[in-house]
């Protein structure tokens, strides 16, 4: 994990899995974004089923002098876990943390730019037409 150089940080939120080679990617990911933002804190926390979760992970940002955090939720869509866990998450880390600024922005998938993305991949795969 990066040393603080700033108050900022960015946490890659993901849902985390039983298998440690599911972090794989999302670690890239944390890797990538970590190299375009030098002075911000990025990491990678889990909803369940893998550490750091959320709530702790926050915490310790915070241990370490950060004040303003942004979640990034790594899920495609928006489902029970965006639309409800988070939520949550998020308004009890809010009563415990109220030093704390925290924007949470839209999942990735839900992201117009990220869409294309994926659909000129997915078009990319097809072999030409003979």
């Amino acid at each position: 994990m990066a040393t603080v150089l700033t108050t900022r940080a960015l946490v890659l939120f993901a849902h985390g899995a039983r298998a440690a080679s599911w972090a794989a990617p999302f670690e890239r990911l944390r890797d990538l974004v970590a190299a375009r933002q030098p002075g911000v804190d990025v990491s990678l926390a889990f909803l369940e089923l893998m550490e750091p979760r959320l709530p702790a992970h926050a915490a310790a940002l915070v241990a370490r002098g950060v004040t303003e955090l942004t979640v990034v939720p790594v899920f495609l869509g928006q489902g029970g876990h965006v639309l409800r866990d988070l939520p949550l998450m998020i308004e009890q880390l809010r009563a415990d943390l109220p030093q704390l600024t925290i924007e949470v922005v839209e999942a990735v998938g839900e992201n117009a730019a990220v869409l294309a993305a994926i659909a000129d991949y997915c078009v990319g795969s097809l072999h030409p037409a003979a």
